[in-house]
């Protein structure tokens, strides 16, 4: 097995290091970085990707990129409407179909694992320059954005095998007390699927669906968030370079009501696959429903995480921290309640506060960056807002709650750690992906305080 040590510093999280990485490694991977910031990359010009083609919009219309880390614009996206999502299905559909199904669905898996396989290596050869795409498009550290590319490389690579091994479970015989008659088990493709994806991980979330897909014979329209769509649109030119089958992946990116909602209510869309928040996963599957497609939905959370009197108090400190603000604290599943002990409660708040002071805040692509930006200033508004309420409503910032002094544009907030706070409070019960730690002190309530609770 392969051990892991922790390696932990004053200004960084404790990341999990595969034993083999020796310190000098570290230090290689390091200068790679930077050298990844040195790279001076522009947003690429691109149209929409339907079946296998660039095309521009029906409507011509175009989405500002924003930079969420200087407020500035530094490129656009293609705005799909209900026309262009129209003909990405009728791509896909064709695709599908395309001679009986054997260009495509019905292949090997072998077949269709050398596509994932060449994919996932132009990921990687092109792992710097999407890395810093990501960052300059929704605003996440460089270093993580880079180990989301391998992780995007890895993705493709795990389906690609399971693809292959699909050919060894095809026609499996399936026992049965009659002679006479003989059984087997055919797995086949779903068909058209429809992949609705958020802006938090975007090429990484985008690929957990359309690898899949892919590897089952499916044939997809992918539609990322509107506020990060870049490195989906890389993937377009990716699968072109690779040489994947017209329309067997088509990209429309655009907004949520002109682009998505006429995917997911459309009648020849097999499935619907969505991540996003709980209020439109709601009106997805409502969407899906009328035409009684299968969905499934990644949704909201508010994830507590629970510190009893027994533990390592600067351990603790330490991974709360890294759970809450990781990815800019702009994961579902980021620990941003803090049920805590009471009788190591104040101790516990002072090592929270003293580890946040260590949280580097700054431009995603400066060396030590540990919190960047938040994505937009949609997001930037709500969560001053939210700060906002619950200071109306009692609780009291521990740490943060504003603007770092040093970063005058940029939709940046200092990690926030709120306490004082009660179940009754907007902050505690509402999902917040933004940089935020709320505390309730009682660890011993918690089976109280989470049996009325909205998130599994």
């Amino acid at each position: 097995m392969e051990a892991e040590i922790v390696i932990t510093a004053p200004l960084l999280f404790a990341f999990p290091i595969p034993l083999h990485l020796t310190f000098p490694t570290l230090l290689s991977l390091q200068q790679k970085l930077l050298q990844i910031s040195a790279m001076a990359v522009s947003i690429p010009y691109r149209q929409l990707f339907i079946d296998g083609e660039w095309k521009e919009p029906i409507k011509k219309k175009r989405i500002p990129v924003i930079n969420p880390a200087t407020e500035e614009i530094i490129g656009d996206i293609p705005a799909a409407t209900a026309e262009d999502v129209e003909a990405a299905v009728e791509a896909a559909r064709k695709a599908l179909t395309r001679n009986k199904g054997r260009d495509w669905a019905r292949s090997s898996g072998a077949f269709r694992a050398k596509y994932l396989r060449a994919i996932a290596s132009k990921i990687i050869d092109r792992k710097s320059e999407l890395a810093k795409l990501e960052v300059l498009d929704c605003g996440k550290p460089l270093d993580e954005a880079a180990w989301d590319m391998d992780d995007v490389a890895g993705c493709f690579e795990y389906y690609a095998d399971l693809a292959e091994a699909l050919d060894r479970k095809q026609k499996a015989p399936v026992s049965v007390p009659l002679q006479t008659f003989k059984s087997h088990v055919l797995k086949e493709p779903i068909g058209v699927v429809g992949l609705i994806t958020p802006w938090n991980y975007p090429l990484l979330m985008a690929t957990w669906k359309v690898a899949p897909a892919l590897a089952a014979g499916c044939t997809a329209v992918l539609k990322p968030s509107e506020l990060s769509s870049v490195t989906c649109l890389e993937l377009a030119e990716v699968c072109k370079e690779v040489g994947l089958p017209h329309g067997v992946l088509n990209i429309v990116t655009g907004l949520g009501p002109e682009a998505g909602a006429p995917l997911a209510s459309h009648p020849i869309v097999d499935k619907i696959a969505f991540t996003g928040s709980t209020a439109t996963g709601s009106a997805v599957m409502t969407a899906a429903a009328q035409s009684v497609k299968p969905v499934s939905l990644e949704l909201g959370g508010k994830s507590p995480i629970i510190v009893f009197e027994d533990v390592d108090l600067d351990k603790a400190a330490e991974w709360t921290l890294f759970g809450c603000f990781w990815t800019n604290g702009q994961i579902c599943s980021a620990t941003s309640r803090l049920l805590v002990h009471e009788s190591i409660a104040t101790e516990f708040l002072e090592k929270l506060v003293s580890w946040a002071k260590n949280i580097k805040v700054s431009d995603p692509l400066e060396e030590g960056c540990r919190l960047g930006p938040v994505v937009s200033e949609g997001q930037y508004v709500k969560v001053n807002n939210l700060i906002s309420t619950a200071k109306k409503e009692g609780a009291s910032i521990l740490y943060g709650g504003a603007r770092p002094q040093h970063l005058k544009k940029g939709y940046f907030i200092e990690p926030t750690i709120i306490a004082d706070v009660d179940t009754s409070m907007q902050i505690w019960s509402e999902e917040v992906e933004l940089c935020f730690l709320v505390i309730w002190n009682g660890a011993s309530a918690y089976p109280r305080i989470f049996k009325q609770e909205l998130y599994g």
